[in-house]
C-alpha cells in the first residue's frame, strides 16, 4: 500500500512555510492523540502518520530530499523512512516542543517528562550496515537480505528480565505510575514537579527473581535474516532506513532502527555519471573510415550500434533511456558511448608499406576547414 503525500496529510500547500507546518500538524496531534482516542486504531494511526509527516517536513534537508526524490529520498519502499513506522515514544520524545512542554500534550492531557502515561519505556540503539550494490541492481532496484547479528529480546523470558510472571511487582515507591511528585515550598507558594522514579526507572514495576540466562536485561546476542527493498536509481553514499530493526531494547521496549547505507561496486566497462552510464568504444582507423557495426555492452545487456563511414575520434553516440532512473520517478538518464580511435604500436613490414602508400592518398590528408567540430565543442553541444 503507497504512502499518502505528506502536504496533504497535514492539509497544507508546498509552498507552506513552517509555521504553517506547525500549526497544521499541532490541530491534527491534539485531534488523534491516543489518550484523548483510547482503543481506537485508526485514530493512532492518523495520530502516526501526522508525526511522520511533520518529521519530514519540518526539516529543511529532509523536506528538500522529499520534494525532489518523493518517499524514496528519505527512504526506501516498504516502511522506511526519516519517520516511516514512527512509534509513540519517537513522537513523544521528538516533538515535546510543539507544545511547549517535555510532553507534547501534557498541557492538554496531563503527560509528562516524555513518557507515555508517567512510564518510562527503554529504546534500542540504532544499527548501521553498508549494503554493496552492482550497476545493474542500482538501474532495476533489488530485494536484498542480509543477516544481521544484533541484540534481540531474551528467548528464556521473551525480552521481559524476569524469570517467570510472578517474579513482577507493582512498584512500591510510584505505585506503579514510573514517576513521583514531590511539592515544594517556595517564597511565591507551592511548586509541584514530577520525575521519574529512582526505584523502577520508570518502568512501573519491580523484578524481584530476574532472567539467569540475560541476568535482568531482557537481551541476548542473536543473528536475524532482513530483507531490504532498494528501490532504483539510489547512488552511493544514501542511507536509507529500516524503522524498528536495530538493537532491541531491555524488558520488552521499542526496538531502534536499521541504517542502511549504500555503496555501489564499480563496473569493469561502465561508469556511472548522475543518471548517464558512460562507454569508452575503442576501434580502429580502418572502422572509423569504412564505417561498421559493433556490440557494446550496457546495463540491460548487448546493444548494437552503427559506426558511421568517417567516424572521429572524440564522438559520442548517445543510446536514449539506457542509464540509471530517478529515485520515484519515470525518468532516466542515457548511455553515452565515446568513440575513440585506437592506433597500433606495432605494423610489419607490409602494412608500412600500405600505410606509405595511403598517405600519398589526398583522402588520408588532413584537410582544414573540413575537420569535424572539437571533442569539448561536440560535448558542450550535446549538453545544450
Amino acid at each position: 500500500m503507497s504512502k499518502r503525500d505528506y502536504y496533504d496529510i497535514l492539509g497544507v500547500a508546498r509552498s507552506a512555510d513552517e509555521k504553517e507546518i506547525k500549526s497544521a500538524y499541532r490541530k491534527l496531534a491534539i485531534k488523534y492523540h491516543p489518550d484523548k482516542n483510547p482503543g481506537d486504531h485508526e485514530a493512532e494511526e492518523k495520530f502516526k502518520e501526522a508525526a511522520e509527516a511533520y518529521d519530514i517536513l519540518s526539516n529543511p534537508q529532509k523536506r528538500q530530499r522529499y520534494d525532489q526524490f518523493g518517499h524514496a529520498g528519505n527512504s526506501a519502499s516498504g516502511g522506511y523512512g526519516g519517520g516511516g513506522g514512527m512509534n509513540m515514544e519517537d513522537i513523544f520524545s521528538q516533538f515535546g516542543d510543539i507544545f511547549g512542554g517535555g510532553h507534547p500534550f501534557e498541557s492538554f492531557f496531563g503527560g509528562g517528562g516524555g513518557q507515555r502515561g508517567g512510564r518510562r519505556v527503554a529504546r534500542g540503539s540504532n544499527l548501521r550496515i553498508k549494503v554493496k550494490l552492482t550497476l545493474e541492481e542500482i538501474a532495476k532496484g533489488v530485494e536484498k537480505k542480509v543477516k544481521v547479528n544484533k541484540q534481540v529480546s531474551c528467548h528464556s523470558c521473551d525480552g521481559s528480565g524476569a524469570k517467570d510472571k510472578s517474579s513482577f511487582h507493582t512498584c512500591k515507591t510510584c505505585g506503579g505510575s514510573g514517576s513521583v511528585r514531590r511539592v515544594t515550598n517556595t517564597i511565591l507558594g507551592q511548586m509541584q514537579t514530577t520525575s521519574t522514579c529512582p526505584t523502577c526507572n520508570g518502568e512501573g514495576v519491580e523484578i524481584t527473581a530476574k532472567c539467569t540466562t540475560c541476568r535482568g536485561e531482557g537481551l541476548e546476542r542473536g543473528e536475524e535474516t532482513i530483507a531490504i527493498n532498494i528501490p532504483a536509481g539510489v547512488s552511493e553514499g544514501m542511507q536509507l532506513s529500516m524503522s524498528g530493526k536495530g538493537n532491541a531494547a531491555p524488558r520488552g521496549g521499542v526496538p531502534g532502527d536499521l541504517i542502511i547505507l549504500i555503496e555501489e561496486v564499480p563496473h569493469e566497462s561502465l561508469k556511472r555519471d548522475g543518471l548517464n552510464v558512460i562507454y569508452d568504444l575503442y576501434i580502429n582507423f580502418v572502422d572509423a573510415t569504412l564505417g561498421t557495426s559493433v556490440e557494446v555492452p550496457t546495463i540491460d545487456g548487448k546493444a548494437k550500434i552503427k559506426i558511421e563511414p568517417g567516424t572521429q575520434g572524440g564522438k559520442i553516440l548517445r543510446l536514449k533511456g539506457k542509464g540509471i532512473p530517478e529515485v520515484n520517478s519515470y525518468h532516466k538518464g542515457d548511455q553515452l558511448v565515446y568513440v575513440n580511435i585506437w592506433t597500433p604500436k606495432v605494423v610489419s613490414n607490409e602494412e608500412k608499406e600500405l600505410l606509405n602508400k595511403l598517405k600519398e592518398s589526398p583522402n588520408f590528408k588532413p584537410q582544414p576547414g573540413k575537420s569535424e567540430k572539437s571533442f569539448f565543442e561536440r560535448i558542450k553541444e550535446y549538453f545544450e
